[in-house]
């Protein structure tokens, strides 16, 4: 498919500027991406047994059209267990939303709340599943998911950095999407022990997240313990709860979404229409490879029967021409690139003078026993066309072989030419197992017809 392509351009143009303010240009993106969103899902070429395999997919991509239409902006929260993602997501939408918990966490499915309003944005939080839940595999890959399809991540955790969320940081990396690295619970450490383990945070994520855009917070700190001394003198200590110390990573979440918002969504959606694309164009491929190889067979055993059943000497050689080329124009629509006779007459030729360079041994035999077979008599000639219509059969799986190349490297024989791309066919398939192989279908079909018992 040439979505692919077009994808991989739409990606370079949309990240070369993802840094840009958002201009009158981010809204051309979003109309381009848009736009491009709308093709993939009403792309025709697309078989309905593909589509069906992506339905998910697609659906996704419809969900991604609405909220680049409605001006969405998604922010996922991600994390191992209990580092207090949705704590830290409470604390940033000022309510209670997520749910809380200490003992493997209690996020099981992704959930979304409506935020800010920013730039013209509607500002939303995701938040996913720990990464590394007990029997978590399913929540996992969810929470990767969810981070595939958002257009910021906060990565949250709250101290060093584990060998696993080392991985899962260097994994979201892949996805190019921006990252935000959120050092929680950072009110159990001192000032100076603070700062280092940011610097250290800073040396793990380095190229993957932007040194500002690592920042410690608190979404719970610990209460204060207030002492108060009465008259008689005597003391007692009180609990007060501390407020939540989320404004700078709030701070910085906004300033992206104001300077990058609208560019962000566009990429993001057009990363993972790509992604899709890129899927779809393998789905199609494989599609079009079975249906190509059943193509061949069929005419395969059609050439092999007509030249066993053609009782004039070497004529039957000439209507198995009109077959390979009725095979070729075949494969040219299979491919979607349909050819003319006189193109499928040329390519043949082609295939067929680098197939004669290559086995003139076999053609000379193929000879042979066409003209044996107009002489011969009874089970001999039985034998005979049956080892006549094997060559065939060999003969019409080089030509349909050679032309399904052809078309998938769009009508090209790429650097090393024909000769090159036949000689590699030749060699890739194994000729005594289709001949053995073509030789049983035949006289199956030729005693069937006599009425021969099999």
């Amino acid at each position: 498919m040439n979505t692919t392509a077009w994808w991989n351009k739409l990606r370079s143009r949309l990240g070369g500027e993802a840094r840009a303010r958002t201009t009158p240009s981010a809204d051309a993106h979003i109309a381009q991406t848009s736009e491009a969103l709308r093709a993939l899902l009403e792309d025709r070429s697309v078989p309905a047994s593909v589509r069906n395999e992506l339905t998910e997919d697609f659906a996704q991509v419809q969900a991604l059209l609405d909220k680049l239409d409605a001006g969405d902006l998604h922010i996922a929260v991600f994390g191992r267990v209990s580092v207090g993602k949705s704590a830290l997501g409470n604390a940033l939408l000022g309510r209670e939303v997520f749910a809380t918990g200490v003992l493997h966490g209690t996020t099981r499915t992704r959930d979304a709340e409506r935020w800010h309003q920013v730039a013209g944005q509607g500002l939303h939080l995701i938040d996913t599943p720990g990464i590394n839940e007990l029997s978590g595999e399913e929540r996992e890959r969810l929470a990767f998911d969810v981070a595939a399809i958002s257009d910021l991540v906060i990565f949250v955790v709250d101290g060093d950095m584990t060998q696993s969320e080392l991985d899962a940081l260097r994994t979201l990396g892949k996805t190019q999407r921006p990252l935000l690295l959120a050092l929680n619970k950072a009110d159990r450490y001192t000032a100076d022990e603070r700062e280092r383990l940011l610097a250290r945070l800073r040396e793990h994520a380095a190229g993957l997240v932007r040194a500002e855009d690592v920042i410690a917070c608190a979404a719970l700190p610990a209460e204060r313990i207030v002492v108060q001394v009465a008259a008689d003198g005597s003391e007692s200590e009180t609990r007060v709860a501390q407020p939540a110390d989320v404004a700078a990573l709030d701070a910085r979440v906004r300033a992206i979404a104001e300077a990058e918002g609208k560019t962000l969504a566009a990429l993001n959606a057009g990363l993972f229409a790509g992604d899709l694309s890129d899927r779809v164009a393998v789905r199609v491929a494989a599609a079009r490879k079975d249906l190509a190889q059943r193509v061949i067979r069929n005419y395969c055993l059609a050439k092999g029967i007509a030249v066993a059943l053609n009782p004039v000497p070497v004529a039957d050689l000439l209507a198995a021409a009109s077959l390979d080329v009725a095979l070729v124009l075949h494969l040219g629509k299979v491919y979607g690139m349909p050819l003319t006779r006189s193109e499928a007459g040329t390519l043949i030729a082609t295939i067929t003078g680098a197939l004669a360079a290559l086995m003139g041994a076999i053609w000379g035999v193929h000879l042979v026993s066409s003209a044996l077979k107009g002489v011969s008599a009874g089970l001999t000639t039985l034998v005979t066309a049956g080892a006549q219509g094997a060559l065939a059969w060999y003969a019409t799986e080089l030509v349909g072989r050679a032309a399904e190349k052809y078309l998938v490297q769009g009508k090209s024989w790429g650097e090393g030419g024909a000769k090159r791309a036949v000689a590699d066919i030749v060699a890739s398939l194994d000729r005594d197992s289709i001949l053995r192989e073509a030789r049983a279908a035949i006289l199956a079909r030729l005693r069937g017809q006599a009425g021969e018992p099999r």
